[in-house]
């Protein structure tokens, strides 16, 4: 073997090796009848980080994971019908996600965690610190709705026509790389679909209940009223607003972001640390 072939297998090892330190091997959990598929980044603080619908752990947090495990132990989940995760055979409700997340850090022996949630999915952070208030330290509530009244004009209107063929491409794209079955992805849009159909309000008083501190945060041009993410803010007894430019989700690189080169998710991620670090 010469010395160049020798080198460059050596490189190509190296290369792979570094991948392979950089790439989480997800596992599955038994929760509530459901097997849940999660995977665990980085080490330090522990901080859970939920999905939007139809969404799976890289198609909303694939630009900003990295930057978050480089402080903290990340929780990555993907919820019932969504990704790696089957569906139980029952509709999805933000309870009952909220239920699973905590069941998944009782077995993981996590007593308290920061968590984040992103869209539905900061509607079951919202929940977790409602129903299971002693596994919250604190809460970053990205575009989460509480009412209907939260929702820009039209959208459950809108929700009632909707089908799969109007499914943004990248989040189909993004749910068959991980399961190329398309009957689940369907069964996913069904279950979100019918989830946001059914949606009722959180009764106010329930989120004057939770002690936890909290960010919200919300684009100026979200899905999410901005009026809304302040009466969230205002509603909760210990919170902060933050209004950031652009849609929904482009703060946090969501897949389907117009600019995925854009510099504003590393300083979404810098203002949430410095909410987290803030004791």
């Amino acid at each position: 073997m010469s010395r160049i072939t020798y080198l460059l297998i050596l490189m190509v090892s190296l290369l792979f090796t570094k991948m392979s330190s950089q790439t989480n091997q997800g596992q599955f959990a038994t929760v509530n009848g459901l097997e849940m598929y999660y995977e665990i980044h980085g080490s330090g603080t522990p901080l859970v980080l939920i999905h939007g619908g139809g969404s799976t752990i890289n198609s909303t947090y694939g630009n900003v994971l990295s930057q978050f495990a480089k402080k903290h132990k990340v929780i990555a989940v993907e919820l019932q019908a969504h990704g790696r995760t089957k569906d139980r055979g029952v509709p999805l409700s933000f309870e009952q996600d909220a239920d699973d997340v905590a069941a998944l850090l009782q077995q993981l022996a996590i007593a308290k965690a920061d968590i984040m949630g992103f869209s539905n999915g900061g509607t079951t952070a919202l929940q977790i610190a409602i129903r299971h208030p002693e596994v919250v330290d604190k809460l970053i509530l990205c575009s989460a709705t509480y009412s209907r009244a939260g929702l820009v004009p039209g959208f459950f209107e809108g929700m009632k026509q909707v089908t799969i063929e109007m499914m943004p491409a990248q989040l189909k794209e993004a749910f068959l790389q991980v399961n190329p079955d398309k009957a689940a992805l369907q069964v996913s849009f069904n279950r979100d679909v019918e989830r946001m159909l059914n949606f009722k309000d959180i009764p106010e008083e329930k989120i004057k209940a939770v002690k936890a501190p909290a960010l919200v945060i919300n684009a100026d041009k979200d899905v999410i009223v901005t009026e809304h993410a302040l009466e969230l803010s205002r509603l909760l007894a210990d919170a902060q607003l933050t209004v950031l430019p652009g849609a929904h989700g482009e703060y946090i690189g969501e897949i389907c972001s117009a600019n995925q080169d854009s510099n504003e998710p590393k300083l979404t991620v810098e203002l949430i640390e410095e909410f987290l670090a803030d004791k």
